[in-house]
C-alpha cells in the first residue's frame, strides 16, 4: 500500500512537474489535520513523517514519561511506557504509533482536501512563475470567448507547457480590429499578478512593446544582438517609428528588419492589420536622429537648441505638410522616438 502511494507521488512529479518535496510536505500537513481532527484531544502531541526511501508513513503521539500525571495530553505513565519498551526512564519521550486506517470519514476527507489544494496551488505556483518570466515578451493566444457588450476578448495564451486565460479589453485592441472565437492571436505581456484563482496577466496589442516583440520574433539579426531596437514610438492600428542599431558595420540594420524582398516587415504589419511602420537609423548625432526620424519627409537643417532637448527643423517647402504628417502624426511621433521638441518650419524661413 505505501509503495503505491510514494508511486503516486512520483507519478504526480512526472505528469505535473509538482516536486515530491513539496507534495510530500503538504501530505504530511493534511495527514496530521486528519490527525487532529480526529483526535483533538491530543492536539499537538500528533506527528507524521513520511520517508520516501524507506517508503514508510509514520503517525503517533509523542508522551513525556512521568511518575504522576498532571497532563494526560502530553504525558504518560512509566508503567505504561515500559510495556511499550523496558528501555523508557523518567523525562523520556515516548512514541505511540497510530492506524490511519481507523480515522473517521470526515478525518480522511479533511485530507483529501489538503492534498488537493495543495496540488492546485503548486499548479498555479508552477504557471505563475512560467508567465512571469515572460513579462514584457509577445506570445500567442486564442481567442476564446468574446462579450459583446464590453468588445473584451478572453484568449488563452500558452508558453512552453503551461497555459491560462487573460482578458484583453477593447481598448487595448487594435482600432477597427475584429476578432472571432478560435483566431490566433500574438499579444504583448505587460504585467503579471499574484491572484487566487492563479496568476492574473495583463495583455495588450496597441503597447509598443508588441512591435519591438514581433521584430525580436522575425528578426535573426535582434536575436542574436548584432541590431538593436532603441526606441519605438507608436499610434496603434495607424503608425509606428522604430529606431534600430548595427554593432556589426557591414550589417545594414533596415535592411535586417525589412528582410529579403520585405517578406520580414511584411509579415510584422499583417498582424498588426495594416498599421504602416517606419524603421529609421539610430544615431547619437540629435541632428541626424531627428532628420531620420522624420522619414518620409527629407530635412533641409536642424537646428539643436542649447540646453535643451529641443530642435527647430527647415524642410523643403513642398513637404512641410509631409513633415508635419496628418493631424502633426508624423511631428508627434518623430518626438516620442528622438525624446526632443521639434519645431517644423519651411526652408525659405530658413533661406
Amino acid at each position: 500500500m505505501n509503495a503505491e502511494f510514494f508511486t503516486a507521488i512520483a507519478d504526480i512529479e512526472r505528469e505535473k512537474g509538482i516536486p515530491q518535496a513539496y507534495m510530500i510536505e503538504k501530505i504530511e500537513q493534511a495527514l496530521l489535520a486528519a490527525l487532529r481532527r480526529d483526535r483533538p484531544e491530543d492536539g499537538d502531541c500528533a506527528h507524521v513523517e513520511l520517508d520516501t526511501k524507506k517508503k514508510t508513513i509514520d503517525m503517533y503521539l509523542e508522551r513525556v514519561v512521568v511518575e504522576v500525571i498532571e497532563t494526560p495530553e502530553t504525558e504518560i505513565l512509566l508503567d505504561e511506557a515500559r510495556e511499550i519498551n523496558v528501555k523508557y526512564d523518567i523525562g523520556d519521550i515516548v512514541r505511540i504509533p497510530l492506524d490511519a486506517s481507523k480515522f473517521g470519514r470526515i478525518a480522511a476527507q479533511a485530507a483529501k482536501q489538503v492534498i488537493i489544494q495543495g496540488i492546485r496551488e503548486a499548479e498555479r505556483g508552477m504557471v505563475y512563475d512560467e508567465f512571469t518570466s515572460k513579462e514584457h515578451e509577445v506570445l500567442t493566444g486564442t481567442v476564446t470567448h468574446i462579450d459583446t457588450r464590453s468588445g473584451a476578448l478572453s484568449i488563452q495564451i500558452h508558453s512552453n507547457s503551461e497555459y491560462t486565460e487573460a482578458v484583453l479589453p477593447a481598448t487595448e485592441c487594435l482600432p477597427g480590429e475584429r476578432l472571432a472565437e478560435g483566431d490566433l492571436v500574438k499579444v504583448f505581456v505587460v504585467e503579471v499578478k499574484k491572484a487566487t484563482r492563479g496568476p492574473q496577466v495583463t495583455i495588450s496589442r496597441t503597447h509598443p512593446g508588441l512591435v519591438k516583440g514581433l521584430f525580436e520574433l522575425e528578426v535573426p539579426e535582434i536575436q542574436d544582438g548584432t541590431v538593436e531596437i532603441r526606441a519605438v514610438a507608436r499610434e496603434a492600428g495607424s503608425r509606428t517609428k522604430i529606431s534600430v542599431w548595427s554593432n556589426n558595420p557591414s550589417v545594414e540594420p533596415i535592411g535586417a528588419c525589412v528582410g529579403p524582398r520585405g517578406q520580414r516587415v511584411a509579415v510584422i504589419v499583417d498582424e498588426l492589420r495594416g498599421e504602416k511602420i517606419d524603421i529609421v537609423n539610430y544615431s547619437d548625432d540629435p541632428s541626424e536622429y531627428v532628420s531620420a526620424a522624420l522619414s518620409p519627409s527629407s530635412v533641409t537643417a536642424v537646428e539643436v537648441i542649447d540646453g535643451s532637448r529641443s530642435c527647430r527643423v527647415y524642410v523643403p517647402d513642398s513637404q512641410l505638410s509631409l513633415a508635419i504628417g496628418k493631424e502633426g502624426q508624423n511631428v508627434r511621433l518623430a518626438a516620442r522616438l528622438t525624446g526632443y521638441k521639434i519645431d517644423i518650419k519651411p526652408q525659405s524661413q530658413y533661406n
